[in-house]
């Protein structure tokens, strides 16, 4: 209890960065503009479900590919030497230095219709390729953009494996598939979790891959929110949808820590 003033800065942060826009946040999204309560725009988000249903499979749809690039990634780094741990591990995290901007900026360079690719494609007498607004653009955007955070997760699990089970496992006459499968496979589970939804709660509520990389007619949640605050400045009817999204993204955050553990602990009781 001596060392409780510690904790004030923490409090003090969480204060005026988390509860108070929260509470701005809820403020909104059940007041109208004169500030009155009411549930309209509640009653209304039913008209933006097909496009959360859109933006919740684009991105489960990405955490997916991130999980099938970022696994092997991840696993190789595991058993590299320490030295070249280091330089995976600084070249996955480059481009993390560059402004996220420039990083989705740079494939609209490459994708769009007089972009690099096309054009060498027409140096060599092809035609031109539909690669950018459309639904594959956007979702390349998204996982070029979070494949780090997919990466790191499953790397500070896989490093952290025990290797005396892996050599134990292999005594017990387990072959590389079965050892991968029963013992490096569960006890990375936490990992999976982790990398899963660090990816689903950014790409969800992305909007600026959306609108440099997709078409206008398929704009994502994150597109519809920032319009109402910035086009047609309903911030009641954004708030409300900020708020759908919160939840949804709290209700991932409590499976990845239910899971997380559960599947951990089981991990162990079982080996």
């Amino acid at each position: 209890m001596k060392r409780s003033w510690l904790s004030g800065p923490y409090v003090i942060w969480m204060i005026l960065f988390t509860l108070i826009p929260l509470g701005i946040v809820f403020y909104f999204a059940f007041t109208d503009g004169t500030g009155q309560f009411t549930l309209s725009n509640i009653q209304r988000l039913g008209a933006y479900l097909p496009i959360l249903l859109r933006s919740a499979w684009m991105s489960i749809f990405s955490s997916i590919l991130c999980l099938l690039i970022g696994y092997p990634v991840a696993y190789c780094m595991s058993l590299a030497s320490p030295t070249r741990q280091k330089i995976y591990y600084m070249l996955i995290m480059l481009p993390m230095c560059l402004s996220f901007l420039l990083r989705t900026m740079a494939w609209v360079s490459l994708l769009e219709d007089t972009g690099i690719i096309n054009n060498f494609l027409r140096s060599l007498g092809l035609a031109p390729l539909p690669l950018i607004r459309n639904t594959g653009a956007v979702i390349l955007g998204m996982v070029y953009n979070y494949l780090p955070f997919m990466i790191m997760p499953l790397y500070t699990v896989l490093i952290k494996i025990d290797r005396r089970l892996i050599e134990a496992a292999q005594d017990l006459g387990c072959n590389q598939v079965q050892v991968f499968t029963k013992v490096i496979l569960p006890l990375s589970v936490p990992g999976i979790v982790s990398g899963i939804t660090m990816v689903f709660v950014p790409a969800v509520s992305t909007f600026y891959i959306s609108q440099k990389l997709g078409s206008p007619g398929a704009v994502l949640i994150g597109d519809v929110i920032e319009s109402q605050f910035k086009g047609a400045y309903n911030p009641n009817l954004g708030a409300a949808m900020s708020l759908i999204l919160m939840a949804l993204i709290f209700l991932c955050v409590g499976l990845m820590n239910h899971f997380s553990g559960t599947d951990d602990e089981e991990g162990v009781a079982t080996l």
